[in-house]
C-alpha cells in the first residue's frame, strides 16, 4: 500500500510518544479496518494533534471520519469511545463503530467548526451551552470517567507544578485565588448531581451537523457537576466582556450556580493559560493568565 499521507503535528506527537512503529503500520491498520468495516478511506483530515483522522464512506454510502489515537495511552481511546456510547449522538459526534484494541473510531462526519465559520462570540456561547446540555446524563460510577473531585485535585496539582517550572508567568494571587476555588469544587462534589459532561467546550470543538446546529468532538469525559462545562466556557474568551456578568448570564440561562460555574473558571482559566505558555501558543496563553490576575482581585 502506499506511504499515509501523515500531517506534521500528529507525526510529531507520534515520534514523541515513541510511536514509530505504528506511524509505519498506519497503511495497513488502515486497510484492515476498511476491509473490516466495509468502508472506503479518502484523504487526511488536518488541525488534529493527537489522532490521524481521515474522511471515510461506510458501506451503505453514509459519510463518516475514521479517527485513529495516537497510541501513547490506549485508555484515551477508552475514554473517548465510554464517552460518545453514553452520549449517544446526542450534543457529540455519533460513533458508529469501534475498536479500543487498535484505537479506531468511526465516527459522523460533522462541517466545520465554529471558529471555521468565524461566528462571533455572542453567537457561539448560547449554541455551546445548548451542545453541553445535551450531553449532560446521570452516568454510573463503575465506567472508569474521572470524578470532578479527582479532576479537580488534579488541576490544583498541576498549576503548582507548572507555575514554578514556568517561572511564575503570573501572579501568585492567581494562583491562590484559583487552588482555592477549586478546593471548594472538591469539597461541593455530590454523586448525585454528577452527571456525563464534554470537558473541553471551545469554538474548535464544536462542528456543524446536519440539522444546522453544533456538534461536539474530542470529549476529555467525566463525572462532574455541569457547572464545570459552563467552567470551560469562562475559561474561553477570556478578552470578551465581564467575566463575573458572563457566570451570571450562564447561571441565569441553565439554572446553575453562578459561584460553581466562577469556581471552576478561576482554575481553568489559570490551567489552560499556563498550557498554552507551555507550549508557546500565544497571545492566548497570556490573556487567561492576564483575565485570572483580574479575576482575583474582584
Amino acid at each position: 500500500m502506499s506511504p499515509v499521507d501523515v500531517p506534521d503535528a500528529v507525526r510529531n506527537k507520534a515520534r514523541a510518544a515513541g510511536a514509530t512503529g505504528w506511524l509505519d503500520g498506519l497503511g495497513d491498520l488502515i486497510a484492515g479496518l476498511a476491509r473490516d468495516w466495509s468502508i472506503t478511506v479518502g484523504a487526511p483530515l488536518t488541525g488534529g494533534t493527537e489522532a490521524f483522522v481521515a474522511e471515510a464512506v461506510m458501506g451503505d454510502g453514509t459519510p463518516a471520519v475514521l479517527k485513529l489515537c495516537v497510541p501513547r495511552d490506549l485508555d484515551a481511546a477508552r475514554l473517548e469511545i465510554t464517552v460518545l456510547r453514553l452520549a449517544d449522538g446526542d450534543g457529540c459526534a455519533r460513533l458508529y463503530r469501534d475498536d479500543v484494541d487498535r484505537g479506531a473510531l468511526l465516527l459522523e462526519r460533522l462541517g466545520p467548526s465554529m471558529f471555521d465559520l468565524g461566528l462571533p462570540y455572542e453567537q457561539r456561547l448560547p449554541l455551546l451551552v445548548a451542545s453541553a446540555q445535551a450531553m449532560w446524563r446521570p452516568v454510573a460510577d463503575d465506567l472508569g470517567l474521572t470524578s470532578g473531585d479527582a479532576k479537580g485535585r488534579w488541576l490544583a496539582d498541576h498549576v503548582l507544578r507548572q507555575w514554578n517550572a514556568l517561572d511564575r508567568p503570573c501572579s501568585e494571587r492567581a494562583v491562590e485565588h484559583a487552588i482555592a476555588a477549586v478546593e471548594r469544587r472538591v469539597a461541593a462534589h455530590d454523586d448525585e448531581r454528577a452527571v456525563l459532561v464534554h470537558g473541553d467546550i471551545h469554538q474548535w470543538n464544536a462542528l456543524r451537523a446536519a440539522d444546522g446546529g453544533f456538534k461536539l468532538v474530542d470529549p476529555d469525559g467525566m463525572r462532574a457537576e455541569p457547572e464545570y462545562d459552563l467552567g470551560i466556557l469562562m475559561r474561553e474568551d477570556p478578552t470578551e466582556g465581564d467575566l463575573r456578568e458572563r457566570a451570571r448570564w450562564l447561571a441565569a440561562l441553565t439554572g446553575l450556580d453562578e459561584r460553581a460555574i466562577w469556581e471552576w473558571g478561576a482554575i481553568e482559566r489559570v490551567s489552560t493559560g499556563l498550557l498554552c505558555t507551555e507550549i508557546d501558543l500565544q497571545p492566548a496563553g497570556a490573556e487567561m493568565l492576564a483575565a485570572a490576575d483580574r479575576a482575583a482581585t474582584t
